[in-house]
């Protein structure tokens, strides 16, 4: 794993998480997208796993569905490719598959 992988799962994951953690997934793994990936399903299974919303009335009231709602959004913006990681296989540019060309023609009308 280089540094420009390194930063990039630091950026998608937090300062907090462990570097020789990655490390190991990104060798097992072999991919920063998949690291990635694996450490947010996680942390999603982690909050989906405990009580949603905790409430004393009057006193405080906590909710984690707002977390869990961003934790499923990031983890959509990973599955789809939206955040290219470094480490992502290029597209070549003659690669025509996410544009079309296409010709049309301009016919004169008759006139009335």
């Amino acid at each position: 794993m280089d540094t420009a992988v390194q930063a990039w799962l630091i950026s998608k994951l937090g300062t907090a998480t462990d570097l020789t953690n990655l490390a190991a997934r990104y060798t097992r793994l072999g991919s920063a997208r998949a690291v990635a990936l694996e450490v947010l399903n996680e942390r999603l299974a982690d909050l989906r796993a405990q009580v949603a919303t905790v409430g004393v009335s009057g006193v405080v009231n906590v909710s984690f569905t707002e977390n869990i709602k961003a934790y499923e959004r990031e983890i959509a913006l990973l599955e789809s490719g939206a955040s290219p990681a470094p480490d992502d296989p290029t597209v070549p540019d003659d690669d025509l598959t996410d544009t079309q060309l296409g010709m049309f023609y301009l016919v004169e009308r008759p006139r009335r």
